[in-house]
């Protein structure tokens, strides 16, 4: 690290030129590409959704794509209303040309009776597409809502709904980044108390910002990414590019402070804190790539895209910092830090008497702060087992979006289920077989949950039949899940004869299949995740213990954040104040997402707490005294970089995506108690506890492990001997009950 460090400081503006010339390059990439390509598509072979598609499209093509309504309501009179209907009749009639338009059913055609209320008052006709929502072009769902928006007016209502309109539905995120952005520039601001100090970390993250952004944008061209997925590694960006900068920063400025010059305190400063960046950024690459592993393409742009922000946060955090530490050189501390470096002379790195009291009052009671600390996480965690997957439906939307309008209109015009109908698709090669799905949609009638069937006039000559089944319940209601069930377990089966295969699909079986797809994977996937996980941290720092001590706390904060998720969201404890809608299911995505997202990140915290104890161990030998030392070093400034991850992440609640609001606030209250709790608490007292077994390693492994040292070169004596002043933890008291610490000490 110190040669590159070296170099980047010497040549700082052709480093600084280099970034800007990539961002600029990435940028002209993006727009000679065409812009991004976002697609939602997923695959879910062999499950019955998949095949009722599939079978759809053999011989309905143009009308196997996702299904949209255009209710429409009338606000003085009826929607029957002889001059209402000639209008729609021609919207309708216009809707049905616009390119990518499979078929519409309106209301007054034939057999579209059942699309009027029996008020008469609202009304619906419902647009099927040619594709499925991802592979369609959003002009043309633009045009048929600028079509349908001509009929409104002060007596109609004109709203719509489906999966297609929600595509553009999605707010913008850009207030959430500026909130996130300038509540770390304040923090910072008081951290270090100098107006560059806390520029630097804010002009590096931007920049790792800008030009991930880019690359992903790009990365859409040839694979599969949703439109979600710049926005996680948006605010993933945020919090580490600015944490991993932060973290630099503190580490040169302590270096100036004890006398080093610029360039020597940068080289100091990467091969101690720089190390540490690139460890814990590897960690949570390696935990988002692990996203891959699922097998859903969808998942995997999702970790992809999060894995490229996290790489050009590192590399922006070991190149571009050196180089504005040679622009700014002693500045990075305030003009009046400066002039009492002057004055006073070189002063040792300062910690904080706080931290230090506070390491040795978790010293002398390890037991009962830990049994105290684990019962909190532990009822934290009592709502994780009780999730439900799903997917929530419009009705979770803002109210002033139209697809939520859209949604209330017909759930109260018609009746909840019609927001999310099932669509039975069944193969009929015989004349007894169709008559077999005849009886069937007659016996659904009357299964429980159930609030209509309706079946089209049969196709001369096609040997596929289509049925749709309106529930009692909303498409993310239990009711209707255990309905899904119903017929696929009970119901259908007894029905498959002479030929006659019938599956369940549409978007709510659709979300329902790629939930328990889903829920399968997950065990491999956390095994993998805490394995590769535990491998690093071994590799790191020749240890056991440490590596299997940080899996249990990572997955207890993980546990704890799924557990405030369930309690707001699916329980319903406050997700309307957020902006969520009402209770409802927790998303399927989010599972693999926040637990790779928490791993990484808490591997970050466990990689720059540990790292600094290692340091102390080498030097001393004594396990108590390097914990003791290790957390006041560090507590200050992981407690710091916590605060601004949870601000990042918690402004993100508020963007008005129910997905959104989930990971931002589950990902925010664990890393808020993997900061206060288990850094601060379980893990310094579980390596006290241990003592000298935190650094066992089995000869056997010790060999076959390659080297890594995250500290650097020859860095553990002089690290240890900046705090030759912190006392031993039973000398942590004095006989007046106050701290012998004389020299306070930041990071």
């Amino acid at each position: 690290m110190s040669g590159i460090a070296r170099w980047c400081f010497r040549h700082r503006f052709i480093v600084i030129g280099g970034w800007l010339l990539l961002l600029a390059v990435l940028a002209v990439g993006m727009r000679a590409a065409g812009g991004a390509s976002f697609s939602e598509e997923y695959s879910l072979p062999g499950t019955e959704s998949t095949k009722a598609t599939e079978l759809l499209e053999t011989q309905f093509e143009r009308t196997s794509g996702d299904a949209s309504t255009i209710v429409l309501h009338a606000t003085g009179g009826k929607v029957t209303d002889p001059a209402v209907e000639a209008d729609v009749n021609r919207m309708l009639a216009r809707v049905a040309e616009v390119p990518e338009v499979g078929a519409v059913a309106g209301p007054f055609a034939p057999g579209g009776a059942g699309q009027i209320s029996r008020d008469g008052e609202t009304a619906y006709a419902t647009v099927t597409f040619t594709k499925q929502k991802q592979s369609l072009d959003t002009d043309n769902i633009q045009k048929v809502v600028d079509l349908g928006s001509e009929l409104r007016s002060d007596t109609l209502r004109v709203e719509f709904g489906g999966a297609a309109i929600g595509e553009l539905d999605k707010p913008s995120t850009s207030s959430s980044e500026l909130i996130g952005l300038l509540a770390a520039a304040v923090i910072m601001l008081f951290a270090f108390g100098s107006f560059l100090a806390m520029a630097i970390p804010i002009i590096a993250a931007v920049l790792a910002l800008g030009s991930a952004i880019f690359a992903i944008d790009l990365l859409t061209r040839v694979m599969s990414v949703p439109s979600t997925a710049p926005i996680i590694a948006a605010f993933i960006g945020l919090g580490v590019g600015i944490d991993y900068a932060l973290f630099v920063v503190a580490r040169y400025r302590g270096g100036i402070r004890a006398g080093l010059g610029p360039e020597e305190a940068t080289v100091t400063a990467m091969n101690t804190s720089g190390r540490a960046v690139i460890f814990a950024g590897g960690t949570v690459a390696v935990a988002m790539l692990g996203l891959l592993m699922l097998g859903f393409s969808i998942l995997s742009g999702i970790g992809l895209s999060a894995a490229i922000m996290v790489v050009f946060a590192v590399a922006v955090a070991v190149t571009l910092l050196p180089a504005l530490f040679g622009v700014f050189g002693m500045r990075v501390l305030s003009r009046r830090q400066r002039a009492r470096l002057q004055a006073e002379g070189p002063s040792e790195a300062q910690v904080s008497a706080g931290w230090a009291r506070w390491a040795g009052f978790v010293q002398k009671r390890p037991v009962p702060l830990t049994i105290a600390a684990t019962a909190v996480m532990l009822v934290l965690v009592i709502p994780f087992f009780s999730m439900r997957l799903g997917s929530s439906d419009a009705g979770n939307n803002p109210p002033d979006t139209t697809t939520r309008q859209a949604y209330d209109l017909l759930a109260d015009g018609f009746g909840p289920g019609h927001n999310g109908p099932l669509q039975l698709v069944a193969k009929t090669p015989s004349a007894q077989a169709a008559s077999d799905f005849t009886r069937l949609g007659q016996e659904i009638e009357g299964v429980p949950g159930v609030a209509a069937v309706r079946t089209p006039p049969a196709v001369p000559g096609a040997t596929v039949r289509t049925m749709q089944v309106i529930p009692t319940g909303s498409p993310q209601s239990v009711r209707t899940s255990d309905l899904i069930d119903t017929l696929r377990d009970r119901v259908i089966p007894a029905h498959e004869k002479d030929g006659l295969t019938v599956y369940v699909g549409g978007l709510t079986a659709v979300h329902k299949d790629f939930a328990a797809a889903l829920s399968g994977k997950m065990l491999l996937f956390v095994t993998i995740v805490v394995v590769l996980g535990c491998l690093l941290l071994m590799l790191a720092f020749r240890s056991v213990l440490i590596p299997l001590t940080a899996a249990v706390m990572n997955l207890l904060s993980a546990g704890a954040g799924f557990g405030i998720v369930v309690a707001v969201f699916q329980w319903g404890w406050g997700s309307s104040a957020l902006g969520a809608g009402p209770a409802g299911p927790v998303e399927s995505f989010l599972p693999p997402m926040m637990l790779a997202v928490l791993f990484g990140l808490s591997m970050d915290y466990e990689v720059f707490l540990v790292s600094r104890i290692h340091e102390e161990w080498l030097h001393t030998g004594d396990n108590n005294l390097a914990v003791r030392r290790g957390q006041a070093a560090t507590g200050q400034i992981i407690t710091a970089v916590a605060i601004i991850m949870i601000c990042v992440f918690t402004a993100f609640v508020f963007v008005g995506m129910r997905i959104i609001a989930e990971f931002g606030l589950g990902v925010a209250v664990a890393i808020l108690l993997d900061a206060l709790v288990v850094r601060t608490i379980l893990v310094p007292a579980a390596m006290q506890l241990f003592g000298k077994w935190n650094w066992y390693l089995p000869k056997a492994v010790d060999r076959v492990l390659p080297h890594v040292s995250v500290e650097g070169p020859s860095q553990a004596p002089a690290a240890s001997a900046r705090l030759h002043a912190l006392p031993r933890a039973d000398e942590a008291d004095g006989a007046d009950g106050r701290s012998p610490v004389t020299d306070k000490r930041g990071a």
